[in-house]
């Protein structure tokens, strides 16, 4: 487990790794990818779901900024949309989204060059969440679900999976038991002690191995409302 408190600058709904790629958040972002990987030397992490305790503590960025920044390290990349329910990542890379990941699960989208023939930019590549179905935790516990992502594992470095809260539904439960690692988003102001002991105990029983927390939402006392973004203090831990 690691722990770093930084300052940071960043906007909910940017990705600043792509657009602003020399800042000072994106170094941050680059921070915690390397601490992902000193994780990683012990133990192969191919697969890591991004989650939270509650709606709103920013996971989908932290999923989306970390996609990127190791797809620029030249890794191949997947970012997945599997939060079936509220999905925002193709709204974020202003992607369609009349297909998908729950094409797949339902049989209507088979074929994974669907997605290896077109990266979203080199080495990141981009699986949407796809129409929102009736039953998404039946469909993430399927048997299809258990053969896509040995296909992926095959096809790709590292896969970065996006779910939905943890105390919401059951979705991220379900993921936590099939992926090698879990980065748990906590924000503050939103996230209450009782979620947060409620996620811990939610994760436990599904044995989700927890490579790390991120603190996100604390205000540096050098905020500017000249920046591009609001800064903002996040904690890995």
């Amino acid at each position: 487990m690691y722990k770093r408190k930084v300052n940071q600058t960043v906007d909910s709904n940017k990705l600043v790794t792509l657009y602003s790629p020399h800042s000072k958040v994106s170094e941050e972002f680059r921070t915690l990818r390397t601490n992902i990987q000193f994780v990683m030397v012990d133990q192969s992490l191919p697969t890591i779901m991004v989650t939270s305790s509650v709606q709103g503590e920013g996971k989908s960025v932290i999923a989306s900024n970390l996609a990127l920044v190791f797809a620029s390290q030249g890794k191949r990349v997947l970012l997945v949309d599997a939060d079936l329910r509220r999905p925002t990542l193709h709204k974020k890379f202003n992607l369609p989204n009349n297909s998908g990941l729950s094409s797949f699960l339902i049989g209507t989208m088979p074929a994974l060059s669907v997605i290896l023939d077109k990266p979203y930019s080199k080495n990141l590549y981009i699986l949407t969440s796809g129409v929102i179905p009736p039953n998404p935790s039946e469909l993430l516990a399927s048997q299809r679900m258990e053969d896509l992502m040995n296909k992926l594992k095959a096809n790709f470095d590292i896969i970065i999976i996006d779910t939905p809260p943890v105390t919401a539904v059951s979705d991220a439960q379900i993921l936590a038991s099939k992926v090698d690692g879990t980065l748990f988003v906590v924000r503050k102001g939103i996230a209450e002690k009782q979620h947060l002991l409620r996620s811990k105990e939610l994760m436990e029983n599904v044995q989700a191995r927890i490579i790390g927390t991120v603190f996100n939402g604390k205000k540096s006392e050098r905020e500017s409302d000249n920046t591009l973004y609001k800064q903002k203090q996040y904690t890995f831990s």
